[in-house]
């Protein structure tokens, strides 16, 4: 747990308790979810149409690739520039790339050089690494240990209304656009508009140690970390048992993206009803986040066993679907794209129906598999400093396979192929996740990690103190 006291090293006065505190962890978590609305979310929309909106999805994959792999390596560094800087300069920086990216589809939409579009989705890269590891500090440990999956739930379905409003702008503006075509400006002027209030927005998130919980304690007791601190931590985290247990499921979490987003909705459906069916691929996500959610925080006394059941609802969930997805898979082939198939519109009835369930299904998966991760995260440990170096580490994987995901697509590996890698992947995430569940999840939180914050100061005697630094937000 964090300090309880405040920096001159006095106790916290008790803490206001109402809802509408601006330093309580739940209107912190609040915030951070509609920064996430109006960026992420509003960027989620953009990529689930398929190909970010275009006829030809090429300059979208590569733009893609140059994200994820700028993503890698400033989601793993995100952590430690976030202890540095602080949660107000990070997300700024982070959330500003996002609309530049929007930005560049809609040059795109004029002048089809795809330089612009790759070099913005490498700055979003970095802008993303950024945001998402601020992000999953700011989640998984201001809330009350016993209340992760409640708070977690709460963001998840504030960022996936972002997804759920993103999605209505191209089945609004395009409507009447039943072949296939690239979305309108209009389109891509809606998601700047969002992702500048995002921007703006994130000025008002609060440092760490300034949040106090309900029961006197603040989020962090260290204020402000160094370089080399940070570096060092960050690099321990390759050799960190833990982490390592979590790499396939990081890696799954955004392989699947590609294949769910191109090749499903973008292959399966027409132009306005991709639009519509976003909205219910992100409305299904807050379904589901809520869901695990109640079962990891209310389900059994034990958080242990909370964790343990909510893998394995996760994981029979998982079975289904992706049971589901081949089965669709099975009528339809990379050879069939375009001339073969007709695309499906909303008003087809039950033709409409099926692939739609499907894709609905994906949606709920993908918001019960992450938040169920993140609630395992949140579980190691209960510091903001501990948890921001986790969280980007998760993302560093993630978009890695994210990366290679869609450049896969790019190279027109066949669907089936696709889908059984991501069933794979997600498979082998679950006994894995059990494993760190029974091995490093406590019933007490005094037992978690980042309990004391010291920092080690090596002399001559080798002596462990624990060092205040001053705080830079």
């Amino acid at each position: 747990m964090g300090s309880y006291g405040d920096e001159n090293g006095l106790p916290n006065s008790p803490p206001n308790n109402s809802i509408f505190r601006y330093n309580s962890p739940l209107v912190q978590v609040c915030l951070i979810g509609l920064v996430c609305f109006c960026c992420p979310g509003m960027f989620n929309a953009l990529s689930g149409m398929g190909g970010g909106g275009q006829v030809d999805h090429t300059a979208s994959n590569n733009a893609n690739t140059a994200l994820y792999t700028a993503f890698t390596i400033f989601g793993i560094l995100g952590g430690g520039i976030y202890n540095i800087l602080g949660p107000k300069k990070t997300l700024f920086i982070g959330c500003s790339t996002y609309i530049l990216y929007a930005g560049s589809f809609l040059y795109y939409n004029h002048h089809k050089h795809q330089a612009f579009v790759v070099v913005a989705g490498g700055l979003l890269g970095v802008g993303a690494g950024l945001l998402w590891a601020a992000q999953g500090a700011i989640m998984t440990s201001y809330p009350p240990h016993d209340r992760k999956g409640t708070y977690i739930s709460i963001f998840w379905s504030i960022f996936n209304m972002g997804g759920v409003i993103g999605g209505l702008i191209p089945f609004v503006s395009n409507y009447n656009r039943t072949t296939a075509a690239s979305v309108n400006d209009g389109t891509y002027i809606g998601f700047m508009f969002f992702m500048a209030i995002g921007t703006v927005l994130s000025l008002a998130i609060l440092h760490p140690s300034k949040v106090i919980r309900n029961d006197g304690s603040s989020c962090t007791n260290i204020k402000y970390s160094s370089v080399s601190v940070e570096l060092i931590q960050i690099l321990k985290l390759f050799g960190n048992w833990k982490m390592l247990l979590m790499v396939p499921a990081s890696w799954a979490s955004n392989f699947f993206y590609t294949y769910q987003f191109n090749n499903v909705n973008g292959v399966l459906f027409n132009l306005r009803t991709r639009g519509l069916n976003n909205v219910f691929y992100w409305g299904a996500q807050m379904i589901g986040s809520v869901f695990i959610g109640s079962i990891m925080d209310y389900s059994f006394k034990s958080r242990k066993a909370r964790g343990l059941v909510g893998i394995i609802v996760v994981g029979l969930l998982s079975t289904a679907i992706w049971g589901g997805g081949f089965a669709k898979q099975l009528t339809y082939s990379h050879d069939d794209v375009p001339h073969h198939i007709v695309l499906l519109d909303f008003k087809d009835g039950s033709k409409f129906a099926g692939p739609f369930l499907l894709y609905f299904s994906y949606g709920l998966l993908d918001a019960m598999f992450q938040s169920m991760v993140y609630w395992v995260i949140g579980a190691l440990a209960d510091d903001s400093e501990v948890l921001s170096r986790y969280t980007g580490f998760y993302k560093g994987i993630q978009s890695a396979g994210g990366a290679v995901a869609w450049q896969v697509d790019s190279h027109n590996v066949p669907f089936m192929n696709q889908l059984i890698a991501n069933w794979g992947l997600t498979t082998i995430s679950f006994p894995l996740l059990v494993a760190l569940v029974v091995l490093a999840v406590k019933d007490d939180n005094k037992d978690e990690e980042g309990a004391t914050k010291e920092v080690a100061i090596t002399s001559n005697r080798d002596i462990s103190t624990t060092v205040d630094y001053p705080n830079k937000e």
